[in-house]
């Protein structure tokens, strides 16, 4: 059963949810997955770790997502499940060998990554060593550190002279061969796929193979503050680097965008449940859905609500102070120091809506000291950080959401 409501504001006065509740835009993510499937040149897979939720998931098939990036194979059977005419992309550099033989001659997974000659061997065990012209293997490279908010650097990813000797080996095994980086979460400066793909023109040089795939990872950031830059500028700075560096063999371009793609369809609507000077106390916190609260820092939009006492609700208006917030478990590491700019109104009792959470919030959620919420509301309409009116269906919890 599925209820309707004019908007949030009407949703929060109704029923004064004690739970954290996460709000996901469909329309939103149906929209951006829209514009990044039509803006680049090739295959844009989505990378589910980013937020599993099967809401999101048919958000961005909506848009025009087809192919997924998965990392282990309950995403592969997952994906597999909702999307039957999807592809899925096998894209964790260390797998589990059973997990790549359910993944290929189960699920008919023909892409893997890997950047270990050992990851090879259970490759080939699994494909078997005569059964490779339409497998891809893509190797990834190791990428210098200080290139975007978040370094991936240092878990995965071989070294120049490595990777070429894996993608050569790759190549005598018969299979389509590949690179792949990533240059780490929240790159804001499109350059840094330039210099990563001279790092990977290196390596084909080395090499001396042909390329069928050049996959240029994620990284993408999601417009939080506006100074980000356009999907489209990082598009264009990667197909101008490709053409300049001239990668030998006919190269289909792949992206593996998650942040980028589901950042600005999803907020998180959490209850202030003590004022203290200007520390909020939240029913929510980094070890629910708000981690990218400490590790981003104070780019989110917020806006305060409070039940107006006539069966609806207002936005808390007015002059805003900086605050720093704490989840609601017994653990110090439960903080987010901000500061954010919230309306200096706020009190006891109020709720917050924090924008632009949809990558990494609720797929990093735990159980720590009970708290949990598996209370999730679809919204058809525009969030407030566009302006727009919000119109509310809220349907039953989603227990097997990550």
């Amino acid at each position: 059963m599925r209820e309707a409501h004019r908007d949030v504001y009407s949703f929060v006065s109704e029923y004064s949810p004690d739970t954290p509740v996460h709000l996901i835009y469909t329309d939103v993510l149906a929209e951006t997955a829209n514009t990044a499937v039509s803006a680049f040149p090739g295959d844009v897979l989505y990378a589910v770790k980013c937020n599993d939720h099967p809401m999101v998931l048919r958000g961005l098939y909506d848009g025009g997502v087809r192919h997924f990036d998965t990392a282990s194979l309950a995403e592969i059977e997952m994906i597999r499940g909702m999307f039957p005419d999807a592809e899925c992309h096998f894209m964790h550099p260390v797998k589990p060998a059973h997990a790549i033989a359910a993944a290929y001659r189960i699920h008919g997974v023909k892409a893997f990554a890997l950047d270990h000659i050992d990851e090879l061997e259970k490759i080939v065990a699994a494909v078997g060593a005569n059964d490779t012209a339409d497998t891809t293997l893509v190797v990834r490279v190791e990428m210098p550190r200080g290139q975007a908010a978040m370094d991936l650097t240092g878990k995965f990813g071989a070294p120049v002279e490595e990777a070429a000797q894996l993608l050569a080996e790759v190549h005598r095994r018969g299979f389509r061969t590949g690179l792949t980086f990533h240059v780490g979460s929240y790159c804001t400066n499109p350059q840094a796929y330039r210099h990563a793909l001279e790092i990977c023109r290196r390596v084909q040089a080395l090499a001396n193979v042909p390329l069928d795939v050049l996959d240029v990872g994620g990284g993408f950031p999601a417009i939080y503050t506006g100074t980000e830059g356009e999907f489209q500028a990082y598009v264009d700075e990667i197909t101008a680097a490709v053409a300049d560096l001239a990668f030998e063999g006919e190269v289909a371009l792949r992206c593996e965008p998650g942040r980028g793609l589901v950042g600005v369809g999803q907020s998180m609507l959490v209850r202030v449940d003590l004022r203290r000077r200007n520390d909020l106390f939240l029913n929510d916190g980094v070890f629910g859905g708000l981690s990218e609260l400490k590790y981003l820092g104070p780019v989110f939009p917020i806006q305060a609500l409070r039940a107006d006492g006539f069966g609806g609700s207002e936005i808390i208006d007015g002059e805003t102070g900086s605050f720093q917030m704490f989840g609601p478990t017994c653990d110090s590491v439960d903080s987010c120091p901000g500061p954010f700019t919230i309306a200096n109104e706020v009190k006891t009792g109020d709720w917050l809506e924090i924008g632009k959470m949809g990558a990494y919030s609720n797929a990093y959620r735990t159980r720590f000291n009970g708290f949990h919420s598996d209370l999730y509301v679809e919204v058809a309409g525009r969030p407030f950080w566009e302006g727009g009116a919000e119109v509310v269906t809220i349907g039953n919890k989603v227990s097997e959401a990550a």
